[in-house]
């Protein structure tokens, strides 16, 4: 049984000469494909290890009141280092403002004349790392009002967008990105199919002679699925190794300021799960040609 079984595998690789035109338009059209759907789960790869980084992160800019007292900024930055999940409390006195001021001006930030009348306040820069479980709706917010509610604090910045993006980002995918990846699947199966259909048309003959002398539909089957599953494979493998191609050559390409974006390719289990789908894909619509 194992014997016959590799010589009817056998065959059906032998079988991928008879249309070698077709077959290679099929294996490019698969892994073009193969490619696409790379492309787009790299990108959706990169996009989550970024959200990562900021997701369940806040991050505030406190100003004082002019001319605060410096034992008041000092307990309301005390009252903040004891808040929970403070990740990160960056403080700067007016004469560090003033610097960081001139060092982001360059040579047009010369302010030594401002040392004696410094107009500006104490700052301070904080970050908080909220645990998933407690990002409930207005946790923000309520930190915000914590801060706001210091007696010595004048203003304080926060932008919203930083912990809702994750969330923004799981519907668009589930929208778009999902149906479009499904719409391409489709694609790998309905060509994969019809370059089984015909070589199952061009062989007709020797299918209805294999039936009326007795072959079971499984002895007639089995190389034609032989070369779906062939050509599943070849075309994933091919269009795997043009995405890492192509990423070699653009992996660098949001690396400059101020994005400092270094791509990632696939992780090696996505690359497999990618190319093993390819591949199912590829035999199961060689199935569904030859029943």
């Amino acid at each position: 049984m194992i014997g016959q079984l590799f010589r009817l595998t056998g065959r059906g690789l032998a079988d991928l000469r008879l249309h070698p035109f077709a077959q290679l338009l099929t294996l490019v059209a698969v892994a073009m494909v193969t490619l696409l759907i790379g492309v787009i789960l790299t990108g959706l790869h990169n996009v989550n290890l970024e959200l990562l980084k900021s997701r369940g992160r806040a991050e505030f800019q406190i100003y004082w009141k002019q001319g605060a007292d410096v034992d008041a900024v000092s307990r309301d930055v005390e009252t903040i280092g004891s808040l929970d999940h403070l990740s990160e409390l960056k403080t700067f006195t007016p004469s560090d403002a003033l610097t960081e001021l001139a060092g982001t001006l360059g040579q047009a930030g010369d302010f030594s004349w401002l040392a004696d009348t410094n107009p500006l306040p104490y700052t301070a820069l904080v970050s908080f790392a909220v645990p998933p479980e407690k990002q409930e709706q207005g946790w923000a917010g309520d930190l915000l009002s914590r801060i706001k509610s210091l007696p010595g604090v004048e203003t304080v910045t926060y932008t919203p967008l930083q912990p809702d993006l994750g969330q923004g980002w799981i519907s668009l995918s589930q929208a778009i990105v999902w149906p479009l990846l499904g719409f391409l699947a489709l694609v790998v199966a309905l060509v994969v199919h019809n370059t089984i259909k015909l070589s199952l048309l061009t062989r007709m003959d020797e299918v209805e002679i294999l039936a009326l002398v007795g072959a079971k539909p499984w002895f007639i089957r089995w190389p034609l699925l032989t070369g779906g599953l062939v050509q599943g494979l070849l075309g994933s493998a091919a269009g795997i190794g043009l995405l890492r191609s192509l990423f070699l050559f653009t992996q660098d390409a949001l690396n400059f300021p101020p994005l400092f974006i270094r791509l990632e390719f696939l992780p090696m289990e996505y690359a497999l799960i990618l190319g093993g789908a390819v591949t199912l894909v590829s035999t199961a619509s060689s199935w569904v040609a030859v029943r």
